[in-house]
């Protein structure tokens, strides 16, 4: 009797088991698929291209901006993609910062060279010219643009872009832009709007840090308002949802640049890129860039104190201390802040970076210095002005409010979805 029941409770541990596991095998399952149902309804301005709107390169010499974001959602390059295909004829690459298969640092510039997978001539858009010259545009009969944005004003592809067309324009060639999500989302607008006096490479329109637009939105804007006039077409996406932060559209992230690894450097990047123009390390030569940020002469605890006082949405600041590879204090243990981001639905990044920039200035007077590169990321001069002299942020909030009112009007003439 005894054996009997030994017998039946080990048979009753096995289906138990058995059951665990099945379960287990299905939620797993259930998040697989619910991941592939998400890349399925997306597509993306490559795929819509070359399902639905083939013509428009179809036996035609193709010129290509892009790097290494430029895939589909099975991560195929659009550059094998075009290469390999009988109707199209790819004829040229054109490399922006960091250079078609993404392999230079920022800054670093990139000369002419032969691809060596596909033999095609690539031209440097970040090397002696930012824009395509006309013998670089020779025999060229489309041009077209695919890469992924971040969302901010002076991530430096954007204005790849726009010099693009303004070639293709003097060319008289059509330019065609393969649009993409915003990785931070289509609905939220934030920071001040670019003063004219202070266009760069690294913002060269009057648009604020945070846009909130597509590449293919502001191809749109730019092309009408700054006077490019090129024959612009959008392959627009199809399933996007503006409300969308880039997890929720199922796509796998493709870093576009070095030192943006991962969405959350994205997520932060509006406000933390900041440090840029300060003598602090933003975390470039770390493995967290923009998300740490920090110095020598900083003590972290009182750091990370200070702000998480002042009780920003959606946003948690660590003290944390670290050693650059490279870059400013490159060799030299740094002490500061980790940004942890807690609720992206709330968080503010460029409210959040003013912030971390005033309460390192306002903590080490003397120590900290905001350089004339800060006005061009910023896109003006009374800010650091305002720091300072001891402006708050909620001041400058104020200050740059009506500007951003103005913006947000014209933008809703662009958006495509």
């Amino acid at each position: 009797m005894k054996k009997w029941l030994v017998m039946i409770l080990t048979a009753m541990l096995v289906l138990s088991s058995l059951s665990i596991v099945f379960a287990d095998h299905d939620k797993g399952n259930g998040k697989s698929k619910d991941k592939g149902k998400g890349r399925k309804d997306l597509a993306i301005g490559i795929e819509v291209l070359l399902d639905e709107q083939k013509e428009l390169i179809e036996g035609k010499n193709v010129g290509l901006i892009t790097n290494p974001t430029g895939v589909d959602k099975e991560l195929n390059s659009i550059v094998d993609l075009l290469h390999n295909d009988p109707d199209v004829n790819l004829t040229a690459l054109y490399g922006p910062e960091h250079g078609v298969r993404g392999d230079a640092q920022a800054g670093q510039y990139v000369d002419y060279y032969i691809d060596e997978v596909t033999g095609l001539p690539v031209y440097s858009l970040y090397g002696k010219t930012r824009k395509p010259t006309q013998e670089m545009l020779e025999g060229i009969d489309v041009l077209v643009f695919d890469i992924q944005d971040v969302g901010t004003r002076f991530y430096t592809y954007i204005y790849t872009m726009a010099l693009a067309m303004e070639a293709a324009k003097e060319k008289g060639i059509p330019f065609i832009v393969l649009d993409r999500p915003n990785p931070l989302g289509g609905t939220k607008v934030e920071g001040p709007v670019l003063d004219p006096e202070f266009a760069s490479f690294v913002g060269q329109y009057a648009i604020p840090l945070r846009h909130g637009m597509t590449v293919g939105e502001l191809a749109k804007l730019f092309n009408t308002e700054f006077g490019i006039d090129a024959e612009l077409t959008v392959v627009e996406m199809e399933g996007w949802k503006r409300d969308s932060y880039f997890e929720e559209t199922g796509l796998e992230f493709v870093p576009p640049s070095p030192n943006m690894p991962t969405v959350d450097t994205a997520l932060v990047y509006p406000g933390t890129a900041l440090i840029e123009g300060t003598n602090l390390s933003e975390g470039r030569g770390t493995t967290k860039p923009f998300e740490f940020i920090g110095a020598p002469f900083v003590n972290s605890t009182e750091l990370a104190a200070e702000l998480n006082a002042l009780e920003l949405p959606g946003v948690t600041f660590r003290a944390a201390s670290f050693t650059p590879m490279f870059s400013k204090h490159s060799g030299k243990l740094s002490h500061g802040i980790q940004v942890h981001v807690t609720d992206r639905k709330t968080y503010k990044p460029v409210e959040t970076g003013l912030h971390i920039v005033k309460t390192l200035h306002d903590l080490y007077p003397g120590q900290v210095e905001l350089t004339a590169f800060f006005n061009n990321l910023i896109g003006n001069e009374w800010i650091s002005e305002g720091i300072e002299n001891g402006m708050t942020v909620e001041e400058m909030k104020e200050r740059w409010q009506e500007d951003l009112n103005e913006f947000q009007k014209v933008r809703a003439n662009y958006l495509l979805y």
